[in-house]
């Protein structure tokens, strides 16, 4: 939306008001680290997971300022955000490798990467707050789901952006030694050109095979049994999901 001051008013008012807070932090009243992950969709590359323990103190003001949802906040804020925040923050990331994802399905994957995530932090946290709706099996310590945390909950917006930058990075190394398939800038997604692009250049070994798209380009089955993606199971299901 753009135009009117009105319009800009109302445009600045909403982001104001889906700014994430420290309101779960402070409930909380223990250790917390956020949890959140990027790279489900991608057609190529990992899941990354990123979990982020906030100082005592909180954040310098400014820095503060630039935390939100990774998937709104512009690329040089997001950058800028992810160079300082390690100055301030514990800071761990987990990854699920793509045989990975293609051996257990992606839903699994990102309940690996998240647990690798948060058992790799330097501090014990004795709570995760984590994105969305799901608990890692085994997880080291207490967890609680936030549904849209990143838009919500302070350190999952942080460990959101970390990510975001970590996996980004991750991919743009990869489009230098595997050129053509952009993933400079489509970072693995099924963009046009990526698709186009495995039409004439073929896979590489980064590709998720167990994905409709590349299975398609192999002339395999869409949904082969051994790669249904599960209800969410009981026991990964939380009563309990902060809204």
């Amino acid at each position: 939306m753009d135009g009117t001051p009105l319009e800009a008013l109302i445009v600045k008012r909403r982001k104001r008001a889906r700014r994430p807070s420290l309101r779960f932090e402070k409930e909380a009243a223990c250790v917390v680290c956020g949890v959140d992950e990027v790279g489900c969709a991608p057609l190529a590359g990992p899941v990354v997971a990123a979990a982020l323990i906030l100082p005592a103190k909180g954040l310098p003001r400014k820095l503060a300022a630039l935390i939100n949802d990774s998937k709104i906040v512009p690329a040089p804020k997001r950058e800028k955000a992810a160079a300082a925040l390690p100055d301030y923050c514990v800071i761990s990331f987990g990854q699920a490798s793509v045989e990975e994802i293609d051996t257990i399905n992606i839903y699994h994957a990102r309940m690996l990467a998240m647990r690798r995530a948060v058992e790799g932090l330097s501090v014990r946290p004795e709570l995760a707050l984590i994105d969305g709706n799901a608990i890692p099996k085994e997880l080291s310590c207490s967890a609680r789901t936030i549904v849209d945390g990143d838009a919500k909950c302070l350190s999952i917006a942080a460990a959101s952006i970390v990510a975001k930058v970590f996996r980004d990075a991750y991919m743009h190394k990869l489009a230098e030694e595997f050129p053509g398939y952009g993933w400079e800038t489509n970072v693995g997604y099924g963009t046009r050109d990526h698709r186009n692009a495995m039409a004439k250049l073929g896979l590489t070994p980064h590709h998720r095979r167990s994905f409709a798209p590349v299975r398609m380009h192999l002339g395999l089955p869409l949904f082969p049994n051994e790669h249904v993606i599960p209800e969410l199971e009981a026991e990964d299901a939380q009563p309990d999901t902060w809204n």
